[in-house]
């Protein structure tokens, strides 16, 4: 079982230890080419200057001041001439001056193995040579623990011994030196691993040292790899922190002692914070955590009953931390003024991570929920006192909501429930923490964070940091209060929860009016807006816990509206995100469930749930959009325009749903009376929104009436005309005049009539005239279904077409047509006109067609002569009165002669 976690944690100290090392020896070479470059002038170092100067200054003033900027050579005299102000013994220097040294050649691959990585492999296997020793012997049995432990020290000191001494070998030795590996630095990190491992094995595995004793060591060795890195470099600084961390995973024990462990892992954390702090390494200050961090979650196995040391783990991590590594807090490093430090905040958001999960693990017992409150006030603390931290606030404030959500959903158990069952693991558990504990803890956030909140306002000069503590003192307290109902009233009504979002409305009102009278300061704005939104937020919740659960859908699009009211009167770009992203959420909200109540909706038609769940969104929307317009045309406004426009479309067809299907909005098919009222609803409001980006210019205006124009089209093709059609399908239409092809194909085509002149001269020609087809097919239909229920009764799909109704079509069509160019004639309508032509032209295709093999006798000829009658009045109206053209008069008779 230890075969595979050793040969892991061996090559992660191999790719470490050659990385940092690599890194150390190319700054090596490069200072060391310079030293060279340096020392190969001697008069550099023999010019007498007054005042300290650099090797590089020495040596330029050496130099005449022709030679710092030489002549072009297009001719070259015999004799160089000297310039007046040169001196004979300048001149005299100046060609003594050697010429600047050769480049060196680069180094081949045998040096590059012999030099750099023979040395480094021999550092690392020296270093797992004692682990592999201690690890053999254990095995074996070979010796007992106390001489075991005595060898690993001497190996440990040996190795130190010898890194101290070949670095004292270096310094003074007079042969030149060559960018090779530094093996001082390799054998002494190779000691200093050892030297842990030595320590801790004494301690935890065999028993040898108490505990004061063992805390007393393992600091020496920290503070000793401390010192031996402060002489040899990021090299020994990498190793021994990665084997310091390693340590405890290749030098194991079937029965661990987590305070032990955690007592070693905090004196490995201090070494290393200190060190990053003296040298101001970042990277080993992010090792240093990333490896802390990551013994948190293999120790989470062991359930509730190991809390404290985890606790201990976090606690003392995060003490750390704020000490050394936070910049412009107590020993941290200094900071910029007003800004946010990446490694400051993330260090302190990484271990209430770490304090996170053991809550989460441990089911929200009281110790641990103590120590994250602990961790969560120590990160207002230091952010408070240090800008560097600032991130920090917000990473408490989504890691407080995430400990409250998770307790609320363990208690509804319904909110994770899968088509294929509920999660396992989920539901109330015995040892989850105390309801008033939680209480507490969530009342004490919730102040915390709104009054630091408030409070910190106008003490950076920074523009983010103010906008992360108004964000921090909004988003916590309104997410701990949803959390709570969530968890206590399990989601039904409660006046007491409602009194408290009225509270903290106030609150926030009140916080924003105070903002508002201050002087304009970085930030400022942003955070008045914030307020103001928690303030609006908080209204919405008031009428979510006091109402039904339905209510929440409109209190979001309230919100919306309200937040795009807010742009108004505070122009700040966010606020228009805002509504938009409110909007979107609210929409998110019906795709969960389109009835908005469940089954709550209830069965009066038009009067119901859906009538405030869509309507009130849709006017809010509506609302929201007016408004969000006066600050000009972007997407936060199109995404709530086109919010508008669904939620007012959602609404018509989900109130024909329920009406036609008797409140069942999920009825599985539709018949001709829901697929017709859908279509003149369509119709309808492609008219209104036609009208409507006439004065907007809207881009989504403009589409959504191109897509209601489309899907009425489509619905009344495949709907009307084919899969609901009452001549192909049985279908009970109801009465003679009034019924159901009234609305199916009448309305329709009205509707589609009025449509065809609204688009026309403002969209493009085809466009206006395919939708004008379409209505006069519909009155087509309308005619012909009309004339078959009279014939055929409420149910037309039965009985045969006898030849008087075959007359009827033919007359009927005639009289259409010539009522069609009437209309043309009377208003000048070229459009009505060729409506007409067309018509009259189906009417003789179907008497050629149709009439001469079906009618038979008397209907036949008088169709024929019918519609011949017809044409010969068409071309008569055509000829004298559109097409009138005035006679010629004759030219005037020649006047008679007299003798005539």
């Amino acid at each position: 079982m230890l075969d595979d976690p050793f040969v892991f944690f061996a090559l992660v100290i191999a790719i470490v230890a050659l990385i940092f090392a690599r890194k150390a020896m190319n700054q090596v070479a490069e200072l060391r080419q310079r030293l060279e470059a340096i020392q190969a002038t001697p008069a550099a170092a023999a010019a007498p200057v007054p005042p300290p100067l650099t090797p590089f200054e020495a040596f330029e003033q050496t130099l005449p001041p022709a030679a710092a900027a030489p002549t072009p050579p297009p001719i070259v005299p015999d004799v160089a001439p000297v310039a007046p102000s040169e001196t004979p013994e300048q001149a005299t220097s100046a060609a003594a001056a050697p010429p600047p040294p050769l480049p060196q050649p680069d180094r081949g691959f045998e040096e590059t193995i012999g030099t750099r990585w023979v040395v480094w492999i021999g550092g690392l296997t020296l270093a797992l040579g004692g682990f592999f020793m201690v690890r053999y012997s254990i095995e074996a049995g070979l010796l007992g623990p106390g001489v075991r432990t005595m060898l690993g020290g001497l190996f440990a000191a040996a190795l130190l011994l010898a890194g101290e001494w070949t670095r004292r070998k270096e310094s003074i030795s007079t042969i030149e030196t060559l960018p090779i590996a530094n093996i001082p630095a390799i054998l002494t990190a190779a000691g200093t691993a050892v030297a842990f491992a030595t320590v801790y094995a004494a301690y935890a595995l065999y028993g040898f040292l108490v505990p004061a004793t063992a805390f007393v060591l393992l600091g020496l060795v920290a503070l000793g790899t401390l010192a031996a890195a402060l002489l040899h470099g990021p090299a020994l600084a990498g190793l021994g922190v990665v084997g310091a961390f390693v340590t405890p995973v290749l030098v194991s024990s079937d029965k661990p002692d987590f305070w032990a462990l955690y007592i070693y892992l905090a004196i490995v954390t201090a070494a290393a914070f200190g060190l990053a702090r003296v040298r101001l390494w970042r990277w080993l200050a992010v090792t240093a955590i990333v490896f802390a961090l990551l013994w948190t979650f293999p120790c989470l196995q062991c359930g509730p009953s190991m809390v404290g040391p985890h606790a201990f783990h976090v606690l003392a991590g995060f003490i750390l931390v704020a000490l050394l590594v936070v910049c412009g807090f107590m020993f941290g490093p200094p900071a910029d003024e007003g800004q946010v430090e990446p490694i400051s905040s993330g260090s302190l958001a990484a271990y209430l991570l770490g304090a996170t999960l053991i809550v989460l693990n441990s089911f929200h017992a009281d110790t641990a929920m103590i120590v994250f409150g602990l961790l969560v006030a120590g990160s207002l603390l230091v952010a408070w006192r240090s800008d560097a931290a600032a991130g920090a606030v917000g990473a408490a404030a989504a890691l407080v909501f995430v400990v409250f959500a998770e307790w609320a959903v363990r208690a509804n158990a319904d909110m994770l429930v899968l088509p294929g069952g509920p999660l396992s693991g989920i539901g109330p558990n015995a040892t989850d923490g105390s309801v008033s504990l939680h209480l507490i803890s969530a009342a004490i956030f919730a102040a915390g964070f709104g009054v630091a909140g408030f409070l910190a306002q106008g003490r950076s000069i920074g523009p983010i940091i103010p906008v992360i503590w108004s964000a921090a003192a909004v988003f916590t307290p309104l997410a701990l209060l949803v959390a709570l109902y969530a968890r206590i009233v399990h989601l039904d009504r409660s006046i007491p929860f409602a009194v408290l979002a009225v509270a903290l409305a106030a609150a926030y009102a009140a916080a924003t009016e105070v903002l508002a009278k201050r002087e304009d300061r970085p930030g400022l704005q942003a955070s008045i807006a914030l307020f103001a939104t928690g303030s609006l937020a908080a209204l919405a919740l008031a009428l979510t816990f006091a109402l039904e659960k339905g209510w929440l859908t409109i209190a979001l699009a309230l919100m919306s509206a309200g937040t795009a009211w807010i742009s108004t009167q505070r122009p700040i770009p966010f606020l228009r995100s805002l509504a938009a992203i409110l909007a979107a959420i609210v929409v998110l909200r019906i795709a969960d469930d389109p009835r908005i109540v469940g089954t709550a909706v209830g069965t009066t038609p038009i009067f119901n749930w859906l009538l405030w769940g869509y309507g009130i969104p849709a006017l809010s929307f509506w609302a929201g959009s007016i408004l969000l317009r006066r600050g000009g045309d972007d997407a936060p406004l199109r995404t709530v325009e086109a919010a508008a426009i669904l939620f007012t479309v959602l609404l018509a067809f989900m109130e024909i749903r329920h009406a036609v299907n008797q409140g069942d909005v999920y009825h599985q098919s539709a018949g001709l009376t829901e697929v017709a009222l859908q279509v003149c609803v369509a119709l309808a409001m492609a008219i209104g929104l036609e009208r409507l980006r006439i004065r907007t210019g809207s881009v989504i205006h403009n589409a959504g009436a191109i897509l209601l124009t489309a899907f009425a089209g489509l619905a009344a093709v495949f709907g009307l005309l084919m899969l609901e059609n009452p001549i192909l399908w049985y279908i009970d239409v109801g009465g003679a005049v009034i019924n159901l092809l009234l609305l199916g194909y009448a309305l329709p085509a009205v509707l589609a009539l009025l449509l065809s002149y609204a688009v026309a001269g403002r969209r493009p020609v085809s466009y206006a005239n395919t939708i004008a087809a379409g209505a006069l097919i519909l009155a087509l239909a309308y005619m012909t279904f009309e004339i078959r229920r009279i014939y055929h009764g409420p149910v037309m799909s039965v009985g045969p077409t006898t030849g008087a109704e075959q007359y009827t079509y033919s007359i009927a069509y005639l009289a259409f047509g010539v009522v069609l160019l009437g209309i043309g004639i009377l208003f000048n309508s070229q459009r009505a006109r060729l409506a007409s032509a067309v018509v009259i032209a189906l009417t003789i295709l179907k008497a050629f067609l149709i009439d001469m093999s079906t009618l038979t006798g008397v209907y036949r000829a008088l169709s024929f002569m019918c519609l011949g009658l017809v044409l010969v009045a068409i071309g008569w109206l055509y000829q004298r009165i559109l097409f009138r053209r005035q006679a010629a008069s004759p030219p005037p008779a020649p006047a008679a002669s007299s003798g005539s």
